[in-house]
């Protein structure tokens, strides 16, 4: 099978160089020419555009911005693409687009298929990656070969679609997480009790998370802040999740305190700085 990789920054980049390693043929294509130089040395083999790969390969990778890109790039591969190829969306975009693009790819003899990944380029670079996964289900165990290199865990959560409702939910949690659990290591501080006593025994408790077991030790308490994911990024995804409750007709309303938080409270911290710097918001406000 030939792999295909449009947008091979971070995310893309991690899972072309884990493919190679696999010794899979990997084409890529990104907008910035440098980002291909590594992954030519590994052995990927460089597309002139995007037009180009798709005649190349059976499955094309996407790892877009946002759904805007992810539509533009669709419309610019289409015509190109072979009878019976897939296209796998790793991106964090829109369950709409994604059930629009389905939807197209069976009009046209091919499948596309909604993939959102979690877990940092790190985890993409290791093969060790979440994905949640939706489209037919045919089509979702022809890849398994493909996505059980690329992760540690595929969840199919449902039909076209509902693998970018699954994620943005998922960034939703993430997010109000790591509000809520830096003031409880305030509160917990200001209590007499340390930031790693405190997450020890939270972490043995029903009030741990991903972000107590995993953000904290990993990139905050060590004030390491280098995740890999930024504060842009995870705006956008507070925009997405407010944007798929108001689709959705679902009030929100403890969440929408956190969003205002994240979305207009910390602005004096940068889009570029680690998502995982929301943490100092609170510090800031008390003067710390």
């Amino acid at each position: 099978m030939r792999i295909g990789i449009i947008g091979c920054g971070n995310m893309g980049g991690g899972m072309a160089a884990h493919l190679l390693d696999n010794e899979k043929e990997v084409h890529c294509f990104d907008p910035n020419p440098d980002v291909l130089i590594s992954l030519e040395a590994l052995g990927a083999i460089k597309a002139a555009s995007v037009s180009v790969l798709a005649t190349r390969c059976d499955l094309i990778i996407l790892s877009l911005p946002n759904a805007a890109v992810v539509r533009a790039v669709m419309a610019e591969i289409t015509p190109h693409l072979r009878e019976g190829s897939v296209v796998l969306d790793t991106s964090t975009s829109e369950p709409e687009t994604s059930k629009e693009m389905a939807a197209l790819g069976a009009s046209k003899g091919f499948a596309f298929v909604d993939g959102p990944v979690s877990g940092g380029p790190s985890a993409a670079r290791l093969g060790t990656m979440t994905m949640l996964i939706g489209g037919d289900r045919d089509v979702i165990d022809r890849l398994q070969p493909v996505t059980d290199l690329l992760t540690a865990m595929t969840v199919v959560v449902g039909d076209s679609g509902a693998g970018h409702a699954a994620k943005i939910v998922n960034n939703m949690l993430c997010a109000a997480n790591l509000v809520l659990v830096s003031e409880a290591v305030r509160l917990g501080e200001a209590a007499g009790v340390s930031a790693r006593d405190l997450l020890e025994g939270v972490n043995a408790g029903s009030g741990r998370s991903g972000v107590s077991e995993v953000n904290f030790p990993r990139w905050i308490l060590n004030e390491a802040f280098d995740s890999g994911f930024t504060m842009g990024l995870m705006r956008k995804d507070m925009r997405l999740a407010r944007k798929l409750a108001e689709e959705s007709g679902v009030a929100l309303e403890g969440f929408d305190a956190i969003a205002r938080i994240w979305l207009e409270d910390s602005r004096a911290i940068s889009d570029t700085a680690d998502f995982n710097e929301i943490t100092k918001h609170g510090d800031e406000r008390a003067g710390k």
